[in-house]
């Protein structure tokens, strides 16, 4: 069930390094609350992330796992207050397009909404919806540090630390050995 609660963190946090940083606007730093809803998922209640600049950019600043091989077509187009996302990823034989239409303004909240199709299905899903509302809280409480994420029913983890844990950069090498 713990697995359950994260995929939205994760996933989250995989989606943030669609764009290359260049192309996202970046959040300002503080803490931040974030409502995810995805098809198919019990709703988890918001998650809270303490953010600066560089726990905001952790995924995006590592080597990014996914080769142009992976993810032949990448389109960013940013816009006034909104910014579209068009990719088409592979990954273990299936084939994800995904569709994402950001809005607001990174400084005191921003919607996402994504469509992602697989082809053949994943794990007997053709197609995923999943939206996130964010909001700017203020600065970080007190104790919190960049990266730190809050889940309700998982409770405190940093991001950082987790991307820098040797079982998880293990894991991800063994991803990437098995495409």
């Amino acid at each position: 069930m713990k697995t359950l609660r994260l995929a939205p963190c994760l996933l989250a946090l995989l989606l943030a390094g669609t764009a290359t940083a260049a192309d996202a606007p970046k959040r300002k730093s503080g803490l931040w609350e974030v409502k995810t809803q995805m098809t198919g998922m019990p709703g988890q209640g918001p998650m809270q992330m303490c953010i600066d600049q560089a726990s905001d950019n952790v995924m995006s600043e590592r080597n990014d796992p996914r080769s142009k091989a992976d993810c032949p077509v990448m389109e960013v187009r940013p816009g006034a207050g909104k910014m579209t996302v068009h990719s088409v990823c592979r990954h273990d034989g299936t084939t994800a397009t995904t569709d994402a239409v950001i809005t607001g303004d990174f400084e005191n909240s921003y919607r996402s909404d994504m469509v992602t199709r697989f082809n053949p299905p994943q794990n007997g899903m053709k197609e995923m919806k999943m939206t996130q509302e964010a909001r700017w809280l203020g600065p970080c409480k007190p104790g919190q540090k960049p990266g730190d994420i809050i889940m309700p029913g998982v409770g405190k983890m940093n991001m950082q630390d987790m991307m820098n844990d040797p079982q998880i950069k293990e894991m991800m090498k063994r991803q990437q050995q098995a495409r």
